[in-house]
C-alpha cells in the first residue's frame, strides 16, 4: 500500500439527502433540548391560553417535556439513518435505496411538514425547506439513474470489494 487514500466522489443527490438527514438531526436536538412544552402556535390551534390549559392539567408541562424528549430522540435517530443511507446505499445506487429514501423522508419530514402546514406552524417554512432538500435528492437521483453513464456504479464499496 502506498499510503494514498482513495476518495469516493458521491453524486449530488447523495449530498442533498445527507443535508436533509443532518437537518433532521438538528430538529431532533431542538426537540430534546430547546423546544418548550407549549408553543404559541399550539395554544392558537387549541384555542386556549396556557394558564387555562395548565390549570386544568397541572402535570401537562412535565408530560410534554418527556414526550418531546422521546420524540426528539426518534427524530435524531431517523436523521442519522437517513444520512447513513444517503452516503452509502443511495450514493451507491443500490436497488432499494430510492424506495427507502422516499418512504423514510415521506413519513418523517414530509408528514411533519404537512401537519405543520395544517396547523399553520411558525416553523412550516423551515420544515418545507428540509422537505425540499429531500425531494430534490429524489428528483436528482431519478435524473442520474436515467443516464446510462455511471449507472450502477457503487460509491460505497472499497476497492477490490464487490
Amino acid at each position: 500500500m502506498t499510503g494514498k487514500r482513495r476518495t469516493y466522489h458521491r453524486p449530488l443527490c447523495s449530498w442533498l439527502l445527507a443535508a436533509a438527514g443532518a437537518a433532521t438531526v438538528l430538529i431532533g436536538i431542538y426537540f430534546i433540548f430547546i423546544r418548550p412544552p407549549l408553543l404559541p402556535e399550539d395554544l392558537r390551534y387549541m384555542g386556549t391560553s396556557s394558564e387555562g390549559l395548565l390549570a386544568a392539567t397541572p402535570k401537562l408541562v412535565r408530560w410534554l417535556e418527556l414526550v418531546f424528549t422521546v420524540l426528539g430522540g426518534y427524530i435524531v435517530g431517523a436523521g442519522v439513518l437517513l444520512t447513513h443511507l444517503a452516503l452509502g446505499a443511495f450514493a451507491g445506487r443500490k436497488p432499494y435505496a430510492f424506495l427507502v429514501a422516499a418512504l423514510g423522508g415521506g413519513f418523517t419530514t414530509g408528514l411533519m411538514s404537512v401537519v405543520n402546514l395544517f396547523i399553520d406552524s411558525d416553523f412550516k417554512f423551515i420544515l418545507l425547506a428540509i422537505t425540499a432538500l429531500w425531494l430534490a435528492a429524489l428528483i436528482c437521483y431519478g435524473f442520474k439513474t436515467r443516464r446510462p453513464s455511471g449507472a450502477g456504479q457503487d460509491y460505497s464499496s472499497k476497492p477490490g470489494r464487490p
